[in-house]
């Protein structure tokens, strides 16, 4: 057993239990073997639990960004220079430019905003730039 801190309580875990609670964490965190990791234990440890007397709600607190975990699986952006922290940054793809292009509705964007909105596209030429569009072209 080990003593695990949540927002200042304690509680007495197992040791399983706070290594799966870490690698749960770190998924959250965007970390994705570790998402992997902590799911497939789950699944493994369920049907040996399935005698338990379990909590019909788990609360669990995202730790940092939680957003950085689903943006790949969602297929909305993909980490760029993931390995250098200095360099990491998340580039959209091109159907979720175009859906936020859709929204602005009359709106254009101005010539610097296009100029953002480019560089941040994970392949800016796939997508269907409206015709106000004038950077990159």
């Amino acid at each position: 057993m080990v003593t695990v801190r949540e927002d200042g309580c304690e509680r007495r875990i197992t040791a399983a239990e706070a290594f799966v609670l870490h690698l749960t964490r770190k998924g959250l965190s965007g970390d994705g073997a570790a998402a992997r990791a902590a799911l497939s234990a789950i699944e493994r440890a369920r049907p040996k639990a399935e005698h338990l007397d379990l909590p019909d709600t788990i609360a669990i607190s995202a730790v940092g960004s939680g957003a950085d975990a689903i943006l790949d699986d969602l297929g909305i952006a993909k980490k760029k220079f993931a390995t250098d922290k200095a360099r990491m940054r998340w580039q959209l793809e091109p159907w979720i430019v175009e859906a936020a292009l859709e929204r602005l509705g009359e709106r254009r964007l101005t010539p610097d905003e296009q100029q953002e909105g480019w560089a941040n596209t994970r392949t800016p030429h796939k997508v269907h730039w409206p015709d106000w569009w004038s950077v990159g072209r």
